[in-house]
């Protein structure tokens, strides 16, 4: 299957993008190692304040259409907005519409290069999957990652509530680790499905956000015992540095300020948990790491975001696999474009 970067050199209709900020950058540099011209930049009506992006002047998408018969447009950010999601399919009903597949971290891009360099890794991760659907969602993000057409995401996403139900059955008497708790919007998931826990321990390494997290988890004391920890999961203990971004885009970094790194051997320290989740913004790889010992001995179900990185795809169920190979494994993707929001399940 060609790739899309392969595909837009050799197309004639000008090539718009759709957004700005850090995912249109990343999109401008890879447009121009491959040699593929830019015409413009245009966003929301109402983000179009007289700006300019990399020289381009923002336009509204009315104006684009107005002064250009066909387009290709590139959108350049991650979405799951209802209202957002609409208008980009109302668009793509229009003009030739791609989601281009950026890895939030890394510079790995999933081309055809890529894609047969790793056939092997694809195809153990696949025969691993556990259910007819899984498989599905996995050849459909292949086929995503290599193309950029959102129809392979529409295909296979499902509802959130749909894993809680079908494949981790939660209950009252869970230990649940949650690596990335943000806000504690997926600890107040959790408690949603679970109905109450033993024990909640909710990681996360942003300092701002941990006060929100604690606030938060304060009033639901009730539900059990909630432990927070402002600290990094990783694959050590100790200290690293750490960047602060915007929305959920935090990470660990070479750059920014120091931040306590734990991991999940050593806070639980030789005891059991019976559920992680991992979603740490690209370091979920050095996570499991940390969790050799809980997951070899224990067998906790595993949610593992399978999206931030290139690699992730294949390492993250090929790493799992080589602590335990008696898990079953599932895959589900949840709407958003592009790929994102896309979980491995380890049961």
């Amino acid at each position: 299957m060609t790739d899309l970067w392969t595909r837009l050199k050799t197309r004639s209709k000008p090539i718009f993008i759709y957004g700005m900020g850090n995912g249109a950058q990343k999109l401008f540099n890879i447009l121009e190692k491959y040699e593929i011209p830019i015409c413009g930049v245009f966003a929301s009506d109402e983000f179009v304040r007289d700006k300019y992006f990399n020289g381009f002047k923002i336009k509204s998408y009315g104006d684009i259409r107005r002064e250009n018969d066909d387009i290709i447009v590139l959108t350049a950010f991650g979405t799951n907005r209802r209202e957002v999601t609409d208008n980009i399919k109302r668009i793509a009903g229009e003009c030739e519409l791609y989601a281009p597949d950026i890895p939030v971290y890394g510079n790995t891009l999933f081309n055809t290069d890529y894609y047969r360099a790793h056939i092997k890794d694809l195809e153990f991760v696949r025969n691993r999957l556990n259910d007819d659907y899984s498989k599905k969602v996995f050849d459909c993000i292949v086929n995503f990652k290599l193309t950029g057409d959102i129809t392979y995401l529409f295909d296979c996403e499902c509802d959130k509530s749909e894993p809680f139900e079908n494949i981790l059955k939660l209950n009252k008497d869970e230990i649940f680790m949650d690596l990335g708790a943000y806000r504690a919007d997926t600890v107040l998931e959790f408690l949603k499905y679970a109905g109450g826990c033993k024990k909640i321990y909710a990681v996360e390494p942003d300092g701002k956000t941990f006060v929100k997290l604690k606030q938060k988890l304060d009033c639901k004391s009730d539900s059990g015992d909630i432990i927070c920890i402002n600290a990094a999961a990783g694959a050590c203990e100790g200290s690293s540095g750490f960047e602060a971004g915007s929305g959920r885009s935090s990470h660990l970094s070479d750059k920014g300020q120091q931040v306590r790194v734990v991991t999940v051997d050593g806070i639980l320290d030789g005891q059991c948990a019976t559920y992680i989740k991992f979603d740490v913004e690209g370091g979920e790889r050095d996570a499991i790491e940390g969790a050799r010992h809980t997951i070899k001995a224990y067998k906790p179900r595993l949610k593992i975001a399978a999206y931030h990185r290139t690699e992730d795809l294949t390492e993250i169920v090929k790493q799992v696999s080589e602590i335990r190979d008696d898990y079953k494994v599932y895959m589900r993707h949840h709407p958003y474009i592009p790929a994102w929001d896309t979980d491995y399940y380890f049961i």
